[in-house]
This record gives C-alpha cells, structure tokens and sequence, in this order.
C-alpha cells in the first residue's frame, strides 16, 4: 500500500511564461486594439434621414417625422431617435474593429453595448461621434481581445449621448 503526502507535502511546482511569449501575446494584443486607440466620425442628421431611419425601426413617435408635431410637444424641430445614434455607433465600432485596412486581417463580435441618451438630436445637427479604448485583456478561451470602449456622441461639443461597450476582437482566419 503506497501512502499519498499530504498536499502540504507535495513538491511544489512552478509555473513559468517564457518572457518572448508575453513579448508576442503583447504585440499580437498591440496588433489588433490598442488603449487609447480612437475612432471618429461626423455624422449630419437631415430631417429626411431620421424620419427614414425612424420608419425603418418601426418607430411612428411623431416627433420623428413631422416639426409640427414637435413644435407641438416643446421641441424646435425634429429628433432623432435614441436607437438612430446607437446604430451608428454601434457600426462605426463594428467596422473598425474588423478593418484590414492597416494589413491586420481581424474580425469582432459585438458582446456588450449601453447607451444613455441625455439631449435630443434635433435635424440638421452635425453629430461627432467618438470611441475610446479603455482597456485590453487577452482571453484565450475566446482567443482574442476582449477591448472596454468608452464612446461620446456630441452636437457642438455638448454630449448627446454617453455609450459604454465590450468588443471581442480577433484575428481573421
């Protein structure tokens, strides 16, 4: 009968990275999304577009589509829906974050996306469209990046809208 040490008893056994791994798994990281990698965009709002775009998504709030009816709720013109900004941003993300522009074949999966809406948008403002990355984790279960974004769209520099989102990034077979 063979006796087993006790876990305290056993030879404890260290677990070592080779530093060139760490260099490569930062570099590929590096290659692909980078803290404080920026992405921006101007996008102009005619009262024409946020009524399409509103139709599109079902949306019949009046204030979408007709100034009178605007005029009528306190508003001076038209808004854009919450969801018109958040699917441009979202795009705008999606789009930069599988670009092979740069020689980076990637692709990316959208895991997490908030918005909070804090002024209307009204029709023919120019709207500054803005992510940030945050952060930057290696996950070697998804293998990919999981990049933290920190997003702003603004009309003359007042923020409209205040977005958070998780982006997996990775590289394109």
């Amino acid at each position: 009968m063979s006796t087993v040490p006790a876990p305290d008893e056993r030879p404890l056994q260290m677990f070592t990275t080779e530093p060139s791994a760490i260099i490569a798994d930062a570099a590929a990281i590096a290659a692909l999304v980078r803290v404080g990698e920026r992405i921006d965009h101007v996008a102009h709002y005619t009262r024409d577009e946020i009524s399409r775009f509103a139709m599109l998504t079902l949306d019949t709030n009046p204030v979408h589509h007709d100034r009178e009816a605007a005029v009528e709720a306190g508003l001076p013109d038209v808004i854009a829906s919450g969801q018109q900004t958040s699917a441009l941003m979202s795009g705008l993300a999606a789009s930069h974050f599988s670009r092979a522009t740069d020689g980076v074949a990637r692709s990316m999966l959208c895991l997490h996306f908030n918005f909070a809406y804090r002024e209307p948008i009204f029709a023919g403002s120019d709207v500054a469209m803005r992510w940030i990355v945050s952060s930057t984790e290696w996950n070697a279960g998804l293998d990919g990046v999981i990049a933290q974004l920190d997003g702003k769209a603004s009309v003359a520099n007042v923020p409209a809208v205040f977005a958070r989102g998780t982006v997996l990034v990775r590289r394109a077979a």
